[in-house]
């Protein structure tokens, strides 16, 4: 991404606050005419920094509302540019009043996101950071403001930059190594090399768990409930969303299309996928539905199987293929109230008996769909960070590149070594947007005597 200077820039404007009515409103302007057009309003000087209490008139010196006028000069402000804020009563009318009339004195209206677009341009955040904004903002519950909350101040960025800056010295430890092919790689640090390999693994392997925990609790777990037909999913996402969501009936392959429902525990958030009862044959209506249900396994977190706990294990052979590429699986033995006492199996992590009429074994069934979500438990979820998808997928990327890297090294292949741990770290600074290819040449010439 190529930044703009800051001063060839447009100065932008927008209403900051959320639509409809309130006590207070505010109304944001960022760029080289920021202070002129906020003093113009205001009818006064600005000082940085300080709170004026105004009055905001228009063209012909009429007010428009009084209220706070605030000036952040750059580059001590959210976007690293001039900055003023205009604090007015919240009415709709008046903050469209203020934003037109910023418009009229030369700011232009500004893009979603573009203040925090700007901050990143100006080094103030970087990506992951600057995505945390939308993240705490959104934040539907405390837990998720406070995770928000740590990556915006920095706790991701932090942890891809020491991996990132662990990474590029085994790089150049691999590119100086590269002129001096000839010699065995034991004679030229490969133990010490090999060693750095087995940290960074570790560290990589942390960091993932870490995001992957970051994403869901911000996109919530997505789980697909499957089984064989008649086995009782749909009972279970009425029990699970305490309505009557889905059509249920005595006919097996009622369920065709997919249906979704979105549910909160405790906070977490969980994305309910009801799917076509998997067996073979059906008419070419469920057959349809048996091939969304697939589509919808191979995007899911987690695959809430269900079988009749009077017999199981025809159900299992049903969905084996279908589950096999699923993250996590949990069982439920549905229709536990129709067994004999003291029969059908013995609950664990992955596995609960239930009975969706009577609401036996739901408790339990709230409480690991809780923990699964969390990660590893609420301990790991009060220090977790918020992630999104794509950080997820560029740290499997340079896990994979990694992973790579290593068996070259172990061939002592050392150009193609070198290829992936660039790839890599390309990955490791897309998260952050730091992704500059003279970095490594600057670590190179400093850190390394190779006699050129």
């Amino acid at each position: 991404m190529t930044a703009t200077p800051p001063n060839d820039r447009d100065t932008i404007a927008a209403i900051a606050t959320a639509p409809g009515a309130g006590g207070v409103g505010i109304v944001r302007l960022s760029g080289p005419r920021a202070r002129a057009i906020g003093e113009s309003l205001a009818a006064r000087r600005l000082q940085p920094r300080c709170a004026h209490h105004v009055r905001f008139v228009d063209g012909d010196g009429a007010v428009i509302d009084d209220g706070i006028a605030l000036y952040f000069a750059a580059p001590a402000s959210y976007t690293g540019e001039d900055v003023v804020e205009l604090q007015a009563h919240g009415s709709p009318a008046v903050l469209q009043a203020l934003a037109e009339r910023c418009g009229a004195l030369g700011a232009r209206r500004a893009r979603p996101g573009e203040f925090s677009e700007r901050a990143f341009l100006e080094g103030r955040l970087d990506l992951a950071q600057a995505e945390a904004v939308a993240d705490l903002i959104a934040a539907a519950d405390e837990r998720a403001a406070r995770a928000a909350r740590r990556a915006l101040d920095g706790e991701f960025s932090r942890r891809v930059d020491a991996l990132a800056d662990d990474l590029l010295a085994v790089r150049v430890h691999v590119e100086a190594a590269i002129d001096f092919a000839d010699e065995p790689l034991d004679t030229l640090g490969g133990a010490a090399l090999r060693q750095r390999f087995e940290a960074l693994s570790v560290a990589l392997d942390s960091l993932l768990a870490a995001a992957e925990r970051g994403r869901r609790l911000r996109d919530g777990l997505h789980a697909v409930i499957v089984g064989p037909p008649n086995a009782g999913k749909s009972s279970l996402l009425n029990a699970l969303a305490g309505s009557d969501r889905a059509i249920v009936t005595d006919i097996a392959g009622t369920t065709r299309d997919l249906l979704h429902e979105t549910i909160r525990s405790d906070g977490v958030e969980l994305t309910l996928v009801d799917t076509a009862g998997l067996r073979e044959g059906g008419d070419a209506i469920e057959r349809e539905g048996m091939r969304r249900a697939r589509d919808e396994l191979a995007r899911a977190d987690l695959a809430i199987v269900v079988l009749d706990a009077r017999d199981p294990e025809s159900g299992r052979l049903a969905v084996a293929d279908a589950i096999a590429g699923v993250p996590a699986r949990l069982w439920l033995y549905n229709k536990a109230d129709l067994l004999e006492e003291g029969t059908g199996v013995v609950d664990a992590d992955d596995r609960i008996q239930v009975s969706a009429r009577t609401g036996r074994g739901l408790d339990a069934l709230h409480a690991r769909l809780r923990t699964l979500a969390q990660g590893d438990g609420a301990d790991a979820a009060e220090g977790a960070f918020t992630a999104r998808a794509r950080h997820v997928e560029a740290l499997l990327r340079a896990q994979a590149e990694l992973a790579d890297a290593r068996v070259q090294i172990e061939r002592e292949v050392l150009d193609l070594a070198a290829e992936s741990l660039r790839q890599a770290h390309d990955a490791l600074g897309e998260i952050t947007g730091r992704v500059r290819a003279d970095d490594l040449l600057g670590h190179i010439f400093s850190s390394f005597c190779i006699g050129k």
